[in-house]
């Protein structure tokens, strides 16, 4: 007796081929949204990642546990910034590197991809200063301990050379969009955030660069004290961003859409084949 097909459960994480078409069609209802709440919702990721940033900084002042553990529950302390940008809802430009999937299915044109890429980085930048400011005028980080971490953590992050700070970037971005990517396959939001910290805590464990945490912690440190300037801030953001474009939009989106997307459009387009591909 033949063996009865199987049924997925309703519960069953979406697989990997599902995922790419739910990407994609994300990123196309992102690169169409206007303006106005495009920045809004900018403005609400710079401020979630500022949230885990602060609380990763908390967590790693004068832990006690060791370089690798304290480096460990510090990333999973600023993994509570990418929670709120995945479940609350907001537009974080690192995140938003997977709409080169759309872009290059040719759902959204170059134009599109570009717009939301500026509108969300600029409204990230916006949220995070915003952040750091009131982090610094709140008095919050007043302890020395804190405030010398905080110092110590700006002053290095200036201090990497380009060339490696692009590379952490594009690392960085590579398990952030991997983080955005295994959330995309959960069904619930549980789900979400038992998918979202691991990769988000090897990042930051492993001491890659993050774009829009770095646009919160280099500000802070300023106000604090760090002997760093905008030429020094500039100088990290810059390749670090860089990096971030090709961790997320190549690396993972790209690689995404060759494996999954790549041969749907070639069956769609194909004078030779009998019947499109599955969309």
């Amino acid at each position: 007796m033949p063996d009865a097909p199987i049924t997925p459960s309703p519960m069953d994480a979406y697989a990997p081929a599902q995922v790419a078409d739910l990407v994609e069609a994300v990123g196309v209802r992102k690169a169409r949204l206007g303006w106005l709440p495009t920045i809004m919702l900018g403005l609400l990721a710079g401020a979630f990642i500022a949230f885990g940033a602060s609380l990763f900084l908390v967590v790693i002042t004068e832990s006690g546990l060791g370089f690798g553990p304290t480096r460990l529950f510090g990333g999973l302390a600023f993994s509570l910034g990418l929670i709120l940008v995945i479940v609350g809802g907001a537009e974080l430009f690192t995140g938003n590197s997977l709409i080169v999937m759309a872009w290059a299915d040719r759902q959204i044109s170059s134009c599109a991809l570009l717009r939301n890429w500026a509108l969300v980085f600029a409204a990230n930048f916006a949220g995070s200063v915003a952040m750091a400011f009131a982090v610094a005028w709140s008095g919050v980080m007043a302890n020395p301990a804190l405030t010398a971490s905080i110092i110590r953590v700006a002053e290095a992050k200036v201090a990497i050379a380009a060339p490696d700070a692009f590379i952490r970037g594009v690392l960085c971005n590579v398990l952030v969009c991997l983080a955005v990517w295994l959330s995309f396959s959960a069904r619930s939001v549980a789900d979400k955030v038992l998918v979202i910290p691991l990769p988000i805590a090897a990042f930051v464990a492993l001491g890659f660069e993050h774009s829009i945490a770095n646009m919160f912690l280099l500000p802070l440190g300023w106000l604090l004290g760090a002997k760093i300037d905008l030429a020094g801030m500039a100088g990290n953001l810059l390749p670090v961003t860089l990096g971030n474009m090709v961790g997320g939009g190549v690396l993972v989106a790209g690689t995404y859409w060759a494996i999954y997307l790549r041969p749907k459009h070639k069956a769609a387009v194909s004078p030779t084949a009998t019947t499109p591909g599955p969309r």
